[in-house]
């Protein structure tokens, strides 16, 4: 067995023992719920070149999609991840034709003014429950089969989603759909020299993105029981890219490790400093930019292959 499946074997094993280890489910569940986020946003930043500012559209969308087809229409939950998922596809592709045709800043600015106008909609929409948002969002039963309830239940079927995700992602660099990604991240114009049509490619990239990054906003819907503005807002966005640039831009660890520090500082830290939270995670963020160069995984992975 090569070196890299064990290691793989071993995060796996760790992760399924997590439960009996004392640590708070809910906690976990969170955090992988952001780490596929993540994972989604390095999809298109890391191994696409596009960057977004506005990736917390498609993620808080479709928790809002989620949270309204639990309360209001009783669907079960695997239904409506499944309609979660789908709303955040649509709007990947709307949002994509529009945005994948600019490039650079203008792309950003783009997908920033286009996620502004969600997270109004998400405000004023009288079914989205305005500024109190979305509660009491039942986790139910996947196909009427399998409680969810339970919290160990629930944590297994988001980690069950997240190795899922981080197979598929690894998947799609390794394609040669993926290869022509990083060719166009790398050099549009010789992409274009060589006879790819790069909007097509982009714009699949995008919706895929868009749809891995609905997944984690459906997930953490039903693991906390509400979905609020704070999931659609500008400062989401901020923060998955803060997360892929702290853990490690085009890494396949990045995200996860990224996603980790975040939510841990944000959870066990706000108690203690209160908003000052925010300024240490600044710092961490300056010191690993000054340091860190590739991020976290990034150097480390360049360390390992120095020696």
């Amino acid at each position: 067995m090569r070196p890299r499946a064990v290691w793989y074997a071993i995060a796996v094993l760790c992760a399924l023992c997590l439960p009996a280890s004392g640590i708070y489910p809910v906690f976990m569940m969170k955090l992988l719920c952001l780490a596929i986020f993540a994972c989604s946003f390095n999809l298109l930043l890391g191994f696409s070149g596009m960057l977004s500012f506005g990736h917390a559209a498609f993620f808080g969308a479709a928790a809002y999609a989620t949270g309204w087809l639990v309360t209001a229409h009783r669907w079960g939950a695997g239904e409506s991840i499944i309609g979660g998922v789908l709303i955040a596809a649509l709007l990947g592709l709307l949002i994509g034709l529009l945005a994948i045709r600019r490039h650079g800043i203008y792309f950003a600015m783009v997908t920033l003014a286009l996620a502004q106008l969600v997270y109004f909609i998400c405000l004023e929409a009288p079914f989205t429950g305005g500024e109190n948002g979305l509660q009491g969002v039942a986790r139910g039963s996947v196909l009427g089969i399998l409680p969810l309830k339970s919290d160990v239940v629930m944590y297994y079927l988001v980690l069950s989603a997240f190795v899922a995700v981080f197979a598929f992602i690894r998947r799609i660099v390794h394609s040669p759909f993926g290869q022509v990604l990083k060719a166009i991240r790398e050099n549009e114009q010789r992409a274009i020299s060589l006879g790819y049509e790069i909007n097509r490619y982009k714009l699949v990239a995008f919706v895929l993105s868009a749809s891995l990054a609905g997944l984690g906003g459906s997930l953490k819907t039903l693991v906390l029981g509400f979905v609020t503005l704070s999931d659609v807002s500008q400062s989401a966005s901020g923060e998955v890219i803060l997360m892929t640039l702290l853990g490690g831009i085009g890494t396949f660890f990045g995200p996860l490790v990224g996603a980790g520090i975040i939510v841990t500082l944000q959870e066990y830290l706000s108690d203690i400093v209160g908003g000052w939270v925010t300024v240490i995670i600044g710092a961490i963020f300056v010191a690993c930019v000054l340091v860190f160069r590739r991020g976290i995984v990034g150097e480390l992975a360049g360390f390992l292959k120095r020696r």
